[in-house]
């Protein structure tokens, strides 16, 4: 079984080599690559003096494009190229921590796309103000009702996918530029029929690092649900 998990990243250098680490340590058949939009903070220069001392480290430094929802896309064809098993996605600043990675990769075993989960017994949100917590149960309310998706946590980005599932799902047509890359991928898995399960995890605002979250991106991400919807 050959598992590669794909962190997209900009400014992250003060939690990217822990997170490299931790993730490595969870088993022997991990490898991780990093998608870097050529972050001022050197990111990517930490990671390509890593890459040098461990094979199971990759790097994708990108310097002509930004954005999540392109550099999802990038990582989730370098991982489909080498022939990955089972393809994860995760933050970069350990809100998605490594420790609920086993049970999420536990669970592919009997599903097409295993989603971590704040909204299901035993998951939750830690160190988020009530305004937020309140937003993500809209959000999701919100999505749910358009999308047509029977997934509880439809905005969280921690997840596993059987290569088959991204193979079918066309890459190269993902149109979301942002965030919202993680509602057009999880509608596009509903549209193809493929077997959905979530697993509890604890969501923890980042200890380190600054976040790049904002009104701007919330409002897009709601618009591009719609595209998604009535496109197709």
């Amino acid at each position: 079984m050959s598992i590669m998990v794909t962190l997209p990243t900009y400014n992250e250098s003060a939690n990217i080599l822990p997170l490299i680490d931790e993730l490595l340590a969870v088993q022997d058949d991990i490898s991780v690559v990093v998608i870097d939009d050529d972050s001022p903070d050197g990111t990517h220069r930490l990671v390509r003096e890593r890459q040098k001392k461990d094979p199971r480290v990759h790097l994708i430094h990108r310097t002509g494009e930004r954005g999540r929802g392109t550099a999802g896309a990038a990582g989730f064809k370098y991982a489909v190229a080498q022939a990955a098993d089972l393809i994860v996605e995760m933050d970069a600043d350990f809100s998605h921590h490594p420790r609920f990675l086993p049970a999420l990769l536990n669970a592919a075993q009997d599903a097409d796309v295993v989603i971590g989960s704040r909204l299901m017994a035993g998951g939750g949100e830690t160190g988020r103000s009530f305004i937020r917590r309140i937003i993500t149960h809209l959000a999701n309310s919100y999505i749910r009702l358009v999308l047509g998706l029977k997934v509880r946590d439809c905005t969280s980005g921690y997840r596993v996918f059987r290569r088959a599932v991204l193979e079918a799902i066309q890459l190269d047509t993902l149109t979301a530029k942002g965030p919202a890359i993680v509602q057009e991928v999880l509608f596009r898995c509903g549209q193809h029929g493929f077997r959905m399960v979530e697993v509890p995890i604890v969501f923890e605002e980042r200890k380190r690092g600054k976040s790049t979250f904002n009104w701007r991106i919330i409002l897009t991400g709601l618009w591009s649900v719609l595209k998604f919807r009535f496109r197709g």
